[in-house]
């Protein structure tokens, strides 16, 4: 069983940035390929990025390209989640999650999520 933790979370103005961890301890990361997500408040849960293993295919969802970037450091096991020019509509908790499978956009094919991190974004 993996089990990734989040964390970086936190109240930001407009404009600003934050840095998101994925921690994963009980295999290495390099496993797995691995994506972020999110879920506002009355919304669906939506993709943001994902990161195959090696960390040399990377896609995102049209509405942070430009604004986000997905790295991995599989010697820290970690995987991050840079993110620029925050707007009030990425305010949401936003997921890690891992996949034995190749790298996807698609949630469904995630085995393995953390508890979440909020990111607040006020204008």
């Amino acid at each position: 069983q993996v089990r990734p933790v989040e964390s970086g979370g936190g109240l930001v103005q407009a404009g600003g940035s934050l840095r998101l961890s994925c921690i994963v301890s009980e295999r290495a990361v390099s496993n797995y390929a691995m994506g972020w997500f999110r879920q506002a408040p009355g919304k669906e849960r939506e993709s943001v990025a994902a990161i195959s293993r090696g960390g040399t295919i990377t896609r995102y969802a049209d509405s942070v390209k430009g604004r986000f970037t997905i790295s991995r450091d599989n010697a820290k096991n970690t995987v991050y989640l840079q993110m620029n020019s925050l707007k009030p509509e990425d305010t949401a908790v936003y997921y890690c999650a891992a996949t034995e499978r190749p790298s996807t956009m698609q949630a469904q094919y995630y085995d393995y999520w953390g508890q979440g991190t909020q990111v607040t974004v006020s204008s």
